[in-house]
Protein backbone atom coordinates (compact mmCIF):
# COMPACT_ATOMS: atom_id res chain seq x y z
CA UNK A 1 0.00 0.00 0.00
CA UNK A 2 1.49 3.22 -1.40
CA UNK A 3 1.24 6.22 1.12
CA UNK A 4 2.43 9.78 1.13
CA UNK A 5 3.80 9.62 4.87
CA UNK A 6 6.92 11.52 5.20
CA UNK A 7 8.48 10.06 8.28
CA UNK A 8 9.69 12.87 11.09
CA UNK A 9 12.76 13.42 12.75
CA UNK A 10 13.94 10.59 15.50
CA UNK A 11 14.55 13.45 17.99
CA UNK A 12 10.93 15.00 17.29
CA UNK A 13 9.65 11.01 18.01
CA UNK A 14 11.55 10.99 21.13
CA UNK A 15 10.60 14.79 22.13
CA UNK A 16 6.83 12.67 21.94
CA UNK A 17 7.78 10.02 23.96
CA UNK A 18 9.39 12.50 26.29
CA UNK A 19 6.28 14.36 26.73
CA UNK A 20 3.92 11.33 26.93
CA UNK A 21 5.81 9.70 29.58
CA UNK A 22 6.01 12.87 32.02
CA UNK A 23 1.97 13.02 30.84
CA UNK A 24 2.45 17.04 29.51
CA UNK A 25 -0.36 18.71 27.98
CA UNK A 26 0.27 19.99 24.68
CA UNK A 27 -0.64 22.95 22.47
CA UNK A 28 -0.53 20.95 19.58
CA UNK A 29 -1.18 22.58 15.45
CA UNK A 30 -1.57 20.28 13.25
CA UNK A 31 -3.17 20.39 9.39
CA UNK A 32 -6.27 18.01 8.63
CA UNK A 33 -6.25 16.55 5.28
CA UNK A 34 -7.99 19.25 3.33
CA UNK A 35 -4.83 21.52 4.56
CA UNK A 36 -7.41 22.96 7.37
CA UNK A 37 -4.97 24.03 10.49
CA UNK A 38 -6.37 23.31 13.79
CA UNK A 39 -5.20 24.18 17.31
CA UNK A 40 -6.03 22.04 20.03
CA UNK A 41 -4.94 21.14 24.45
CA UNK A 42 -4.03 17.80 23.83
CA UNK A 43 -2.90 14.83 26.73
CA UNK A 44 -0.90 12.49 24.84
CA UNK A 45 -1.70 9.31 25.36
CA UNK A 46 0.69 7.20 22.75
CA UNK A 47 3.02 6.54 19.28
CA UNK A 48 1.26 3.94 16.84
CA UNK A 49 2.49 2.79 13.74
CA UNK A 50 0.24 1.05 11.06
CA UNK A 51 0.69 1.04 7.61
CA UNK A 52 4.37 2.32 7.46
CA UNK A 53 2.78 5.57 9.15
CA UNK A 54 3.25 7.13 12.75
CA UNK A 55 0.54 8.33 14.76
CA UNK A 56 0.41 10.40 18.23
CA UNK A 57 -2.79 8.96 19.77
CA UNK A 58 -4.21 11.86 22.27
CA UNK A 59 -7.15 12.71 24.72
CA UNK A 60 -8.82 16.29 24.26
CA UNK A 61 -10.08 18.02 27.45
CA UNK A 62 -14.09 16.43 27.20
CA UNK A 63 -12.57 13.07 27.11
CA UNK A 64 -12.35 11.84 23.34
CA UNK A 65 -9.39 10.26 21.88
CA UNK A 66 -7.89 11.36 18.66
CA UNK A 67 -5.15 9.81 16.08
CA UNK A 68 -3.01 12.76 14.35
CA UNK A 69 -0.82 11.99 12.22
CA UNK A 70 3.12 12.71 13.06
CA UNK A 71 3.98 14.09 9.77
CA UNK A 72 0.84 16.47 9.55
CA UNK A 73 1.62 18.00 13.17
CA UNK A 74 3.01 21.42 12.56
CA UNK A 75 4.11 22.52 15.76
CA UNK A 76 3.66 20.99 19.67
CA UNK A 77 4.66 22.62 22.36
CA UNK A 78 4.47 21.25 26.51
CA UNK A 79 1.71 23.84 28.38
Amino acid sequence: MMTDYKPISCALYAQFEHWIIRRRTLRVVWREPRSINRLEQLKPLDLQTRNHEEFLIARRDNGETVELRLDRIVRAEPI
